[in-house]
């Protein structure tokens, strides 16, 4: 009985996350794409500049906006958009999930 349960598994996700593996950012320093508390003016502004410079050259720049969109991803810059850049394709997918 016991060897039933393994036609249950869920499937291997590496394909689903393999293509960071080939992102910009992945040796970059986190901090660049994520404010820090209280950050405001000049300061995020040049950061999310220097971020975004980072994603124009990323091969993968699609594949992670989809992620950030799609998993509803909050925080940070991810695809080259900022959290406030990427939530009207949030309510974009939500309206059309519901249809």
């Amino acid at each position: 009985m016991p060897a039933l349960k393994l036609l249950y598994l869920p499937p291997p996700v590496t394909e689903q996350w393999d293509w960071q593996l080939d992102a910009a950012c992945r040796d970059a320093d986190a901090s660049l794409f994520f404010h820090p508390d209280n950050e405001r003016g000049a300061a995020r502004e040049e950061r999310t500049a220097s971020a975004k410079k980072v994603c124009a050259r990323c091969p993968v720049r699609e594949k992670c906006l989809q992620y950030a969109v799609e998993s509803g991803e909050r925080h940070g810059v991810w695809g080259g958009l900022t959290e406030e850049e990427r939530t009207p394709l949030r309510r974009v997918r939500r309206i059309l999930h519901r249809s």
